[in-house]
């Protein structure tokens, strides 16, 4: 067993080797293989050029689905009209954080923007690309808009252009003050999104009034990606489920309503209790005093996580509070005498983290506490068959009947109610299973 899970793991990383080297043989020789692109990949790099109808327009929204090519098109489309219409102008390219930013646009714009001629020095220090072709020059800086003190960071400049990619899970007012630095005659604005819910500040003051706003608007679908092949499609399609499915498959901005795990509820993923080789294993931990204190034990058989017991004591239920000593208790007997790699806990049982360390047997690691993210990535972890919960544990089981979106929200909230064990596998996922940006751990 360990000599095949050894071997993956040298065929991985000989794989991300040469790939790195390709890639850098790539940005050194200035390459990117171009595919052929769609009806509206075409319509997003032509309509600011000078023959097209909507030239015009202040500027362009693209939404819809994952994986549907809009961001590619859009960076590369941006660059291409700043260099045609100004020189020595200031330019803003905006992520939600300066990290994700770089691997998902800053990457590949590089390599596409060499591959047609373009010079672009990249000065990390400043966060600024400089683009030179011709005898052109302009300047693009980034900014992270993660939260509601990002719009600080943006004040002052003037820019002549603003692309804000992944603008849905941005706040409004760095938003705001990034488009009112775009002082510029001719300057423009550009958007590109995947949906979020119905009430959604971008949906509402953009999307509903862009053509008050004078916005062109294009929504995009998988099929809008030339480069995907239809089993790729496919894959993704089976990834998600719910709203969303609804949001990222069908590209919809739809409300978060009804059960949040409907088709685990229905038995997706729920397997019998039988006899397996683990090979490592995980507690994670929702504390509670009155409220509910759920912890899953789970293990790793043949690239696949089970939850295959739990603890699950109520306070409010019983009548009975335990003290963090008894619930310590409870978790050595939930482990018997396994070697547990950690135990992943929410940041803000303090607590109990320290009841845990004091005993110096386990190794405690505070959990990745993202609600909407983990709960997309829990979904789409249980669709995929990467992790799966057997019969024995009543308390998860119960939960995922009953845990539902709270549609009073204009934001998508859980209802705080019969969700400790949700928040636990939450915990799990999000912080053993979906680590580094995104990469999923299967071994």
């Amino acid at each position: 067993m360990w000599d095949e899970i050894d071997n993956k793991i040298e065929a991985l990383r000989k794989a991300i080797n040469n790939n790195a080297v390709k890639l850098r043989q790539q940005i050194r020789q200035g390459f990117f293989e171009f595919k052929p692109f769609s009806i509206k990949q075409k319509k997003v790099l032509t309509w600011w050029c000078s023959n097209s109808s909507v030239k015009d327009q202040e500027g362009i929204i693209a939404d819809g689905a994952i994986r549907s090519g809009k961001t590619l098109c859009m960076s590369l489309s941006y660059v291409m009209w700043a260099m045609n219409a100004f020189d020595g102008q200031n330019f803003a390219i905006c992520g939600k954080t300066i990290g994700s930013l770089r691997r998902n646009v800053l990457f590949w714009l590089r390599l596409m923007l060499r591959s047609r001629g373009y010079s672009v020095q990249d000065k990390r220090a400043d966060n600024l690309m400089v683009v030179r072709r011709g005898g052109v020059v302009n300047y693009f800086y980034q900014f992270g808009g993660k939260d509601e003190r990002s719009q600080d960071l943006i004040q002052g400049i003037t820019l002549a252009g603003v692309f804000f990619d992944e603008v849905a899970l941005m706040p409004e007012s760095f938003v705001n003050q990034a488009t009112a630095r775009c002082s510029v005659t001719g300057s423009k604005f550009w958007f590109n999104c995947n949906p979020e819910g119905p009430q959604h500040w971008f949906y509402v003051n953009w999307i509903l009034k862009c053509k008050d706003r004078h916005i062109l608007y294009l929504h995009f679908t998988m099929d809008d990606n030339l480069s995907l092949s239809e089993e790729i499609k496919e894959r993704y399609r089976n990834s998600y489920f719910g709203v969303f499915f609804d949001r990222y498959i069908r590209g919809l901005w739809v409300i978060a309503e009804g059960l949040i795990y409907s088709d685990i509820a229905n038995g997706l993923g729920i397997v019998e209790q039988e006899e397996r080789q683990y090979v490592k294993y995980y507690i994670s931990i929702d504390y509670g005093t009155l409220n509910p204190f759920s912890a899953g034990l789970y293990g790793l058989s043949k690239g696949v996580w089970y939850r295959f017991d739990e603890y699950y004591h109520s306070g409010r239920e019983t009548g009975r509070q335990l003290t963090d000593a008894e619930y310590y208790t409870a978790l050595e007997k939930l482990a018997e005498k396994r070697h547990i790699s950690r135990i992943i806990i929410d940041p803000s049982a303090a607590s109990m983290i320290a009841e845990i360390r004091k005993h110096g047997r386990f190794t405690v690691q505070q959990a990745n506490n993202d609600v909407v993210d983990g709960i997309r990535e829990t979904a789409k972890a249980f669709s995929q068959g990467r992790i799966k919960v057997t019969k024995n544990c009543s308390g998860a089981i119960t939960e995922f009947s009953s845990y539902c979106w709270d549609d009073k929200k204009q934001e998508d909230k859980p209802i705080k109610e019969n969700d400790h064990a949700m928040d636990e596998i939450r915990y799990f996922v999000n912080t053993v299973m979906v680590r580094h940006g995104g990469t999923k751990i299967g071994w």
